[in-house]
C-alpha cells in the first residue's frame, strides 16, 4: 500500500462515533469527583470550630457554600473525640484536607484572624452547570437534528438551518410540464398564458402602465389539475419555480413559519425573474380568528401574517409571480383575497364530455391502443371523472391488458377499468347463496327497469351482480346522454324513483326487505330534503330555503348560525314534506313495476344466468328478445 492509500485509510481506522467526545469528558469530570471526595474529610461545621479554637486549622479557603482547607492531624482525639478521630483518615504527620458547609456566621472571620488562620476568599465558577445545562443539550439537540433533517425540513449540516426555506427549485428542464400536456381546461391555460408572456416580454405590459396581477390563487376539487397547471406555467416560461406546500412553513418553534417565508421571498427576489407556488394554501392561510378565544395567536396566525406583509411589500415588475393552489377556499383569510395580494382568481370545474376526451388522448400517448378503442365512448361513460381519475383509468386498463398478456390495450379493458373504479375490485371469491344472488339480481333489474321507463333517467349501460368493492353486491351503471349543470324537478323526482326501483322489487317479488337498499335509501332521503330545503321544489314550504348550519358552527358550538334557523313547527313540515316526496316516489315505482311484472322477471332471469348485461344485451330483453341473448350466450 502506497503512502497516499495509507494516509487516506489511517484516519478512518481510529475514527470515534461523536458520542465518544461526550461521554471521554464526563467520565474524566466524574473520576475527577470520585478522587476528590476519596482524599477530602467531610466535617460538621462544630466539628470544623472545635479544630478552628484548638489551632489544627491551618488554611482556609472561604467559598458562597463550602469552607475547604488544611488541619494539622495530630491531637484530634483531645479535640474532638476518638470516634470523629477515627472517622478521619489523616496521616500521623504532615497536612490533611477537610471539607464542611459553610452556614451563616458573622464571627467567623474575626475567628479565623484571632487563630492566626491563613484564608481567602474563592470565586465560585460553575463550570460544570454551565456544561450540563447549555452545552450539552445544544449538542443533543444539534444531533437530534442532524439525523432528522431531511423528515423536519431541517438543514441537516447545521441547526441555524431551521428558519431557511424548505421548497423545492425546480428549472425548465427539470418540470417536464408544458401546456401541451394539459387539456380540458382551455380558460384557465388562457388565463395563465398571459403570467407567461408576461414573464417572457414584460416591456409589452410595462409600456402600457400596466401591472401584472401580484397573485394567482387556482382553486379547484382535487385531481382537476391545479398543480399540473402550476409546473407548465413554470415550463412555459423558463424561469426558476419554487414549490412549497403550506403546511411545510408550520413547526413546533415559534417564528419558523414567519422565517421560512421571508427567506422564500428573498431567495425568490434574487432569482427574478421567478415563479413561487404554494401548494395546499388552506393549510396555511386560514381564516384568523375563528372560534374567537378558542384559536388565540398561534404560530400559523404568525405566518399567516408574515405572508400577507411580504405579498404587500414586494413589487410584481420585479418578475416574482405568486400561485397558490386550494381545493377549501371557503375557509381562506378574507385578507388574502383582497386585490393586491391573489388578484386573479382560477377556477377549475371537474371536465366536460370534450373535455374528458381532450384528456384521454393527452394520457394515451404513450399507451399502445388497440383497434376500436373509442375514447368517446369512454368520456361519456365517466362522467364527474376529474382528469387525475382519468389518468389513473388509462393506467388501470394498461394494468389489466399486461396482466392478461395482451400486445395493445382493448375496449374491455378501458370497461373493467371503470368497473374497477366506479364499483371497486371485483370480489370472485364472495359467493352468494342462491336466495341471496335472487335478491340481488331482482334489486338491480328494478333499477334498471325503472330509469328506463321514466324519461328524464339517465340510460343504462351495464347491470351486474357480481359482489365489487367492500360492501356492493351488484350494480346499476347510468350514462348520461349529455353533460348537465342544471337539475329540473322532473329530473330529480326521476332520480327518486331509481334510487327506489331496487326496494320496491325486492317487495313485489322476494316479498321481504333486505339490507341493501341501504345505501339507496340514504340518497334518495338526501334528494328529497335538498328539494324541500334548498331547491324551493315544495309545495307547502314554498320558496323558502332552510340551510343546514354551517361547519365553523358545528366545529366551534356557540358561534351565529349554530342550531336550526327556522322554527321547530318548519321543521316538523319540512320532515313531512320529505316523507311525502318519498312515500309519493315510492307509488309511482311500485306501479310501474306491478305494470312490467314479466319484464321484471325476465331482467331478473337473465342477471342470475349472465350475471351482467350490457347496453346491447339489456335493449334486446327490453324489446322481447330474451331468446337471442341465451343463443349469442
Amino acid at each position: 500500500m502506497d503512502k497516499k492509500k495509507r494516509a487516506e485509510s489511517a484516519p478512518n481506522a481510529f475514527r470515534l462515533p461523536f458520542w465518544y467526545w461526550l461521554l471521554i469528558p464526563a467520565a474524566i469530570w466524574l473520576a475527577q469527583i470520585v478522587a476528590d471526595a476519596s482524599r477530602t474529610n467531610l466535617l460538621a461545621y462544630s466539628e470544623f470550630k472545635q479544630l478552628l479554637h484548638a489551632g489544627r486549622i491551618t488554611d482556609a479557603r472561604l467559598a458562597q457554600d463550602t469552607i475547604t482547607g488544611m488541619l494539622k492531624p495530630d491531637q484530634l482525639e483531645a479535640v474532638l473525640g476518638g470516634e470523629a478521630a477515627k472517622r478521619l483518615k489523616c496521616p500521623p504527620q504532615g497536612q490533611c484536607h477537610f471539607q464542611t458547609v459553610r452556614v451563616a456566621d458573622p464571627s467567623l472571620v474575626q475567628e479565623l484572624e484571632a487563630s492566626n488562620v491563613h484564608f481567602l476568599g474563592e470565586l465560585k465558577t460553575d463550570w460544570v452547570g454551565y456544561l450540563l445545562t447549555w452545552v450539552i443539550p445544544l449538542l443533543l439537540l444539534y444531533l437530534m437534528f442532524k439525523g432528522a433533517g431531511g423528515r423536519s425540513g431541517i438543514s441537516p449540516g447545521s441547526l441555524f438551518g431551521i428558519g431557511k426555506s424548505t421548497a423545492r427549485v425546480y428549472a425548465q428542464s427539470t418540470t417536464g410540464v408544458s401546456f401541451e400536456d394539459i387539456a380540458g381546461i382551455d380558460e384557465a391555460k388562457g388565463e395563465l398564458m398571459e403570467i407567461v408572456e408576461f414573464l417572457k416580454n414584460p416591456d409589452r405590459y410595462r409600456r402600457l402602465g400596466g401591472k401584472i396581477p401580484k397573485g394567482v390563487l387556482i382553486v379547484g376539487a382535487p385531481g382537476t389539475g391545479k398543480t399540473l397547471l402550476a409546473k407548465a406555467v413554470a415550463g412555459e416560461a423558463g424561469v426558476p419555480f419554487f414549490s412549497i406546500s403550506g403546511s411545510e412553513f408550520v413547526e413546533m418553534f415559534v417564528g419558523v413559519g414567519a422565517a421560512r417565508v421571508r427567506d422564500l421571498f428573498a431567495q425568490a427576489a434574487e432569482k427574478a425573474p421567478a415563479i413561487i407556488f404554494i401548494d395546499e394554501l388552506d393549510a396555511l392561510g386560514r381564516a384568523r380568528g375563528v372560534g374567537g378565544a378558542l384559536s388565540g395567536y398561534n404560530e400559523q396566525e404568525q405566518t399567516l401574517n408574515q405572508l400577507l406583509v411580504e405579498m404587500d411589500g414586494f413589487d410584481t415588475n420585479n418578475g416574482v409571480i405568486i400561485l397558490a393552489a386550494t381545493n377549501r377556499p371557503e375557509i381562506l383569510d378574507p385578507a388574502l383575497l383582497r386585490p393586491g395580494r391573489f388578484d386573479r382568481h382560477i377556477a377549475l370545474d371537474r371536465p366536460d364530455l370534450k373535455g374528458r376526451q381532450q384528456i384521454l388522448v393527452v394520457h394515451t400517448k404513450k399507451v399502445k391502443l388497440a383497434t376500436g378503442v373509442d375514447l368517446e365512448e369512454i368520456a361519456a361513460r365517466t362522467a364527474g371523472f376529474a382528469g387525475a381519475e382519468l389518468a389513473n383509468l388509462v393506467n388501470e386498463a394498461a394494468l389489466l391488458a399486461a396482466r392478461q398478456g395482451k400486445a395493445s390495450v382493448e375496449q374491455g379493458d378501458f370497461d373493467e377499468a371503470i368497473d374497477r373504479l366506479v364499483a371497486g375490485l371485483e370480489r370472485k371469491t364472495r359467493v352468494m347463496s342462491p336466495v341471496e344472488k335472487r335478491t340481488v339480481a331482482y334489486h338491480e333489474a328494478g333499477h334498471a327497469l325503472i330509469a328506463e321507463s321514466r324519461g328524464h333517467a339517465d340510460r343504462v349501460a351495464k347491470v351486474s351482480i357480481i359482489p365489487r368493492g367492500i360492501g356492493a353486491l351488484g350494480y346499476t351503471q347510468q350514462q348520461p346522454t349529455e353533460d348537465r349543470y342544471l337539475m329540473t324537478k322532473s329530473e330529480l323526482l326521476d332520480r327518486l324513483d331509481v334510487f327506489l326501483g331496487g326496494r320496491v322489487a325486492e317487495e313485489i317479488a322476494i316479498g321481504d326487505l333486505s339490507t341493501g337498499a341501504q345505501n339507496d335509501l340514504q340518497l334518495a332521503t338526501d334528494t328529497a330534503r335538498h328539494m324541500v330545503t334548498q331547491y324551493g321544489m315544495s309545495d307547502s314550504l314554498g320558496l323558502a330555503t332552510f340551510e343546514a348550519p354551517s361547519a365553523a358552527s358545528s366545529t366551534y358550538p356557540g358561534m351565529p348560525g349554530e342550531g336550526k334557523p327556522y322554527s321547530e313547527l318548519t321543521s316538523q313540515t319540512i320532515d313531512a314534506e320529505i316523507i311525502r316526496l318519498l312515500e309519493a316516489a315510492h307509488a309511482r315505482v311500485r306501479e310501474t313495476l306491478t305494470a312490467r311484472r314479466s319484464l321484471l322477471d325476465t331482467l331478473a332471469q337473465a342477471l342470475m344466468e349472465r350475471e351482467t348485461l350490457d347496453r346491447q344485451a339489456l335493449n334486446l330483453l327490453l324489446k322481447g328478445r330474451g331468446d337471442t341473448i341465451r343463443r349469442v350466450q
